[in-house]
Protein backbone atom coordinates (compact mmCIF):
# COMPACT_ATOMS: atom_id res chain seq x y z
CA UNK A 1 0.00 0.00 0.00
CA UNK A 2 1.43 3.49 -1.28
CA UNK A 3 1.48 6.37 0.90
CA UNK A 4 -1.02 7.66 -1.61
CA UNK A 5 -3.10 4.70 -0.66
CA UNK A 6 -3.31 5.30 2.60
CA UNK A 7 -3.22 9.65 2.64
CA UNK A 8 -7.25 8.74 0.36
CA UNK A 9 -8.14 5.74 2.86
CA UNK A 10 -7.82 8.88 5.69
CA UNK A 11 -9.64 11.13 3.78
CA UNK A 12 -12.52 8.68 3.11
CA UNK A 13 -12.50 7.87 7.33
CA UNK A 14 -12.61 11.89 7.56
CA UNK A 15 -15.25 12.49 4.67
CA UNK A 16 -17.83 9.62 6.20
CA UNK A 17 -17.38 10.87 10.21
CA UNK A 18 -17.66 14.56 9.12
CA UNK A 19 -20.39 14.64 6.17
CA UNK A 20 -22.30 11.48 6.84
CA UNK A 21 -22.50 11.12 10.64
CA UNK A 22 -21.89 14.83 11.75
CA UNK A 23 -22.91 13.88 15.07
CA UNK A 24 -22.62 10.32 15.91
CA UNK A 25 -24.78 10.81 19.76
CA UNK A 26 -27.59 11.96 17.82
CA UNK A 27 -27.13 9.13 14.95
CA UNK A 28 -27.90 6.33 18.00
CA UNK A 29 -30.38 8.58 18.87
CA UNK A 30 -34.77 6.78 19.24
CA UNK A 31 -36.66 8.68 16.47
CA UNK A 32 -39.07 9.14 19.31
CA UNK A 33 -35.94 10.83 21.49
CA UNK A 34 -34.45 12.94 18.52
CA UNK A 35 -38.40 14.19 17.65
CA UNK A 36 -38.58 15.78 21.45
CA UNK A 37 -35.08 17.28 20.95
CA UNK A 38 -36.11 18.96 17.45
CA UNK A 39 -39.23 20.26 18.41
CA UNK A 40 -37.95 21.63 22.15
CA UNK A 41 -37.42 24.82 20.33
CA UNK A 42 -39.35 26.55 16.57
CA UNK A 43 -37.88 28.89 14.90
CA UNK A 44 -40.09 30.67 12.06
CA UNK A 45 -37.35 29.78 9.46
CA UNK A 46 -33.70 30.37 8.32
CA UNK A 47 -34.09 33.84 8.43
CA UNK A 48 -34.16 33.53 12.26
CA UNK A 49 -32.16 30.74 13.11
CA UNK A 50 -29.03 32.90 10.77
CA UNK A 51 -30.41 35.80 12.60
CA UNK A 52 -29.49 34.34 15.82
CA UNK A 53 -26.41 32.84 14.97
CA UNK A 54 -27.56 29.14 15.40
CA UNK A 55 -27.22 28.19 11.34
CA UNK A 56 -26.67 25.79 10.32
CA UNK A 57 -29.31 23.29 12.06
CA UNK A 58 -27.90 19.81 12.08
CA UNK A 59 -30.56 16.99 12.44
CA UNK A 60 -31.13 15.78 16.09
CA UNK A 61 -30.76 19.43 17.28
CA UNK A 62 -33.20 21.93 19.08
CA UNK A 63 -35.08 23.55 16.26
CA UNK A 64 -34.16 21.72 13.07
CA UNK A 65 -37.01 20.29 11.33
CA UNK A 66 -37.09 18.63 7.65
CA UNK A 67 -39.30 22.00 6.10
CA UNK A 68 -35.79 23.71 6.68
CA UNK A 69 -34.26 21.51 4.97
CA UNK A 70 -33.94 21.70 1.72
CA UNK A 71 -32.28 19.40 0.42
CA UNK A 72 -32.81 15.90 2.67
CA UNK A 73 -29.26 16.18 3.96
CA UNK A 74 -30.00 16.31 7.61
CA UNK A 75 -28.40 20.21 7.63
CA UNK A 76 -30.87 22.95 8.04
CA UNK A 77 -30.06 26.52 6.85
CA UNK A 78 -26.84 25.54 5.08
CA UNK A 79 -24.79 28.92 4.53
CA UNK A 80 -26.28 29.91 0.50
CA UNK A 81 -24.07 31.99 -1.73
Amino acid sequence: MTKTDIAWLAFGAFAVTWFLVPNLETAMMSQEERAAIETSVYYAGCNEVRALGKAPLYRGEPGYREGMDGDGDGVACEPHY
